[in-house]
């Protein structure tokens, strides 16, 4: 008996465990050399590296030992990141959506883009070599890990620092096999994702009607630097004691990046231009969403006089309500957000087999949809319908 069952689950964020030399394999020779190393102390430090470099050995002996295999079937959902079934193996991942029982889900990497374009918000590559030739390395590996499952969806990424090398990689990502494309929240430093010259990417996913995305990892959390010192001891979560776990004061600032992205693409008129263009914003919450869009509209109305673009033919808000998707996390009210904001905006997804997903996402969402009394059609959406409008015709 599968962990969802009853009705159809879209799963609109789950990730691949890469391990440090993963991307290489899929590097073209004249770039392979110009990557980074994977950014371990992003993601859990030194003992996050040994276990890394352990990774492929120990899913070869899980394989050969039946009492390990039912071990990790069992703990399912209790094991996270490398120690996950399916989290690097493309067979133990056809394994574990067996178990979990979901339709679709969409699989991003996780630390990947520390060799070619930066970590947790901050740009640290700019050469287009890199960044391009990484990118392509990194959508070639994410669409071969899930080729051979009709149940994954390969998300893409692709920077925008060059619009004309971005479209490019963005076609090449799509026949790979990519059905959406995340782009960072934080802008390049030579222009706005809303500037003209970066049409050519807009107008290529949605002539290709492939979404973009925005994704932790790529926006800015503006909180970390300084009140991450705040001489207090903070225990080893899941990840171990890096920077790659949320934690609360990420949680509350770590949409920032988004919400500006958002907004930009919203005022600067570009949903406008491009209204089969689609969006979601995924693992950064999505309770900031509710005030956001009443903040919108005021911003729209009180600033036209000043910036007569933002005299669009729609209410800044509609743009959202049509183009735009959101997760929230399971300790969200979910259901009151449904309530405020609509059942059109908000996705089911689990993280898998990230922590922030917890150990009983479907309890949390059940519950937080039960107690606001979400039609049966609603929840339709919310767990299955609003990724299949996300995807389109790559759903």
């Amino acid at each position: 008996m599968p962990y969802a069952e009853g009705r159809i689950y879209n799963d609109a964020d789950s990730h691949f465990m890469e391990t440090k030399d993963w991307i290489f394999a899929y590097a073209d020779p004249g770039v392979r050399s110009k990557l980074a190393p994977m950014d371990f102390e992003a993601c859990g430090g030194r003992a996050t590296e040994e276990l890394v470099s352990a990774l492929p050995a120990m899913i070869e002996r899980r394989k050969k030992d039946a009492a390990a295999m039912a071990r990790a079937e069992a703990n399912l959902l209790e094991r996270k990141s490398w120690h996950a079934l399916g989290g690097y193996d493309p067979q133990e991942r056809t394994r574990a959506l067996d178990l979990l029982g979901y339709n679709r889900q969409l699989v991003f990497t996780g630390m990947a883009m520390s060799h070619f374009w930066g970590v947790l918000g901050v740009q640290r590559f700019f050469d287009p070599e890199i960044l391009y030739g990484g990118a392509r390395a990194h959508n070639r590996g994410i669409a071969e890990f899930c080729a051979h499952d009709r149940r994954m969806r390969a998300v893409g990424m692709v920077p925008l620092d060059v619009p004309e090398l971005a479209a490019k990689e963005i076609r090449i990502a799509v026949k790979e096999g990519c059905a959406a494309i995340w782009v960072p929240a934080t802008p390049p430093p030579s222009m706005s994702p809303t500037h003209p010259d970066m049409d050519i990417v807009w107008a290529t996913l949605q002539d290709l009607d492939v979404p973009f995305i925005n994704h932790l990892g790529t926006g800015m959390i503006f909180l970390r630097a300084g009140f991450a010192r705040n001489g207090k001891t903070i225990d080893p979560g899941p990840l171990g004691v890096g920077v790659d776990d949320i934690r609360a004061k990420d949680y509350v600032a770590c949409h920032y990046g988004t919400e500006a992205f958002m907004s930009a693409m919203i005022l600067d008129g570009v949903l406008e231009k491009f209204p089969r263009l689609r969006g979601a914003s995924i693992e950064q919450g999505a309770m900031w969403v509710v005030p956001w869009l009443k903040k919108l509209d005021i911003a729209q109305e009180a600033f036209k006089r000043f910036e007569p673009y933002l005299s669009l033919p729609m209410k800044a808000s509609d743009y959202v309500r049509r183009q735009l998707k959101f997760t929230p996390f399971p300790p969200e009210p979910a259901g009151w957000m449904i309530k405020q904001a609509g059942a059109e905006l908000f996705m089911f997804s689990t993280d898998f087999p990230h922590p922030e997903g917890g150990r009983d996402p479907l309890k949390r969402y059940r519950a937080a949809l039960s107690e606001y009394d979400i039609s049966g059609p609603q929840q339709d959406r919310f767990y299955a319908a609003n990724f299949d409008q996300l995807l389109g015709s790559h759903a």
